[in-house]
């Protein structure tokens, strides 16, 4: 079992930058892979950026590529979000999830992810 606890929301002006960090407990963490989703008022929650257990392979929503990078420290047990020239769209809830890893884990796929943080909010602000 993993427990997952975000931090590092906040606002900011358009073009900022945030660091969201996702602290995990639980002895699975170093084989889960992980990812970052959002969900705005109103809109379902959407993927923004996953990496694997061993951080060997990232991936990105378009929205977000170029601008974000995620990260992963297995020694700390902890997960980065690093957030680039933000924009007003980006203005969502932020959550970190863990899942169990597999060969054909989709990363990209909220069905894929078995344990949720409790969110941090993102304001940008035009």
């Amino acid at each position: 079992q993993v427990q997952l606890v975000e931090s590092g929301g906040g606002m900011v002006q358009a073009g900022g930058s945030l660091r969201l960090s996702c602290a995990a407990s639980g002895r699975t963490f170093s084989s889960s892979d992980m990812g970052w989703f959002r969900q705005a008022p109103g809109k379902e929650r959407e993927f923004v950026a996953g990496i694997r257990w061993n951080g060997s392979y990232t991936t990105y929503a378009d929205s977000v590529k170029g601008r974000f990078t995620i990260s992963r420290d297995n020694a700390k047990k902890m997960v980065y979000l690093q957030m680039n020239s933000l924009k007003p769209e980006d203005t969502a809830v932020y959550y970190c999830a863990a899942g169990n890893s597999h060969w054909n884990f989709q990363l990209s796929k909220v069905d894929e992810y078995r344990y949720w943080g409790q969110g941090t909010q993102v304001t940008v602000s035009s």
